[in-house]
């Protein structure tokens, strides 16, 4: 299975984790593809059938500027991915009223494509982790068995 790694990233963390992700679902069998910055175009060239964005949020609950791109793109295009996995996979800090607000948007907009969550949205406090990538890993490993079900 085809997998399209997304991520937005202000600080690099994110970035961190979608690498883990690939990693991960290759060793898995899987077909990984990862691109920070990916366009719509980009994405669907790799033909995925499921979807991962991992995402932290900026701002006033917005998407880092790397991923806003895809995401207002996609939102324009509205692409046939109805039917498809996905998951998000969100990093924030509690201590901010939007709380992995970029994650919140990413699972809007795919809900909004028809998509189905493969598996409820991660939340990653940076205030309890200082390593997201290691952090991720029980989910992933979670979603690695969504995905063959």
């Amino acid at each position: 299975m085809k997998v399209a790694i997304l991520s937005g990233s202000v600080y690099g963390a994110a970035e961190e984790v979608a690498r883990r992700a690939v990693e991960l679902l290759n060793a898995a069998g899987f077909e990984a593809w990862h691109k920070a910055g990916a366009s719509l175009a980009e994405v669907q060239a790799q033909a995925p059938e499921a979807l991962l964005a991992v995402t932290s949020t900026t701002g006033m609950g917005e998407l880092p500027g790397n991923l806003q791109g895809f995401y207002y793109e996609t939102r324009d295009v509205f692409p046939a991915w109805s039917g498809k996995p996905f998951a998000v996979l969100a990093l924030g800090d509690s201590s901010y009223d939007t709380f992995c607000g970029g994650g919140e948007l990413m699972r809007e907009l795919f809900a909004e494509l028809g998509m189905r969550e493969a598996l409820p949205m991660l939340r990653l406090d940076a205030s309890e982790s200082v390593t997201p990538e290691d952090d991720a890993e029980p989910w992933l490993g979670e979603l690695i068995a969504a995905l063959r079900a």
